[in-house]
């Protein structure tokens, strides 16, 4: 698992072994910041289920303002500190230690708004649309804020949401299947 662009460009991240975290694969990294393209200096963006923290450190590494980090293992958050540590982006993070529910509730009472979301829950969680479902009912992003789940090929998540104001993409690989939501509050 490396930085693919940007600063630290092909810097190597520390990852747990074993099968506990199931890191985003470098193809399926640079197959989906092709599809976001440029990101804003200004951006603030929350790494959801963050495990190692390489989708967040991958955006800090294109030019994001401030990752939030989010996970409930002491042991994923440990490495995600390592990694910043070693990329020196320790100052533009914040690290929280929660349940995706309760970071997504605790972060919309302080008013917190993202220009992009990425979750990666473990696949057997099978929790996609609910995350979706509480990032848009807590309004948790920006105008053209971009949400992003990564969720196994057989979970839809299209079909579950229920507001019309979102552009929606998604592309398979594997069996991996990428849902992005951009809101655009028409």
């Amino acid at each position: 698992m490396r930085i693919i662009s940007g600063t630290n460009k092909g810097m190597k991240l520390y990852a747990p072994e074993g099968t506990s975290v199931r890191p985003t694969s470098d193809k399926i990294k640079e197959a989906l910041f092709n599809i976001i393209g440029r990101i804003d200096e200004g951006a603030v963006v929350m790494d959801l289920f963050s495990g190692s923290g390489s989708i967040g450190i991958e955006f800090l590494a294109r030019g994001a303002e401030l990752c939030y980090f989010v996970d409930s293992s002491h042991k994923s958050l440990g490495y995600v500190k390592k990694n910043l540590e070693l990329c020196r982006f320790k100052n533009r993070a914040k690290i929280i230690m929660s349940d995706y529910e309760k970071a997504i509730l605790n972060l919309s009472k302080e008013g917190v708004k993202f220009d992009y979301i990425f979750a990666d829950p473990p696949y057997d969680l099978n929790c996609g649309f609910k995350i979706s479902d509480k990032v848009f009912e807590n309004n948790l992003l920006k105008k053209d804020g971009t949400l992003i789940i990564e969720t196994d090929k057989f979970e839809k998540i299209i079909d579950n949401i229920s507001t019309d104001m979102i552009k929606y993409k998604e592309k398979i690989y594997g069996r991996t299947r990428i849902s992005i939501m951009t809101y655009t509050e028409e």
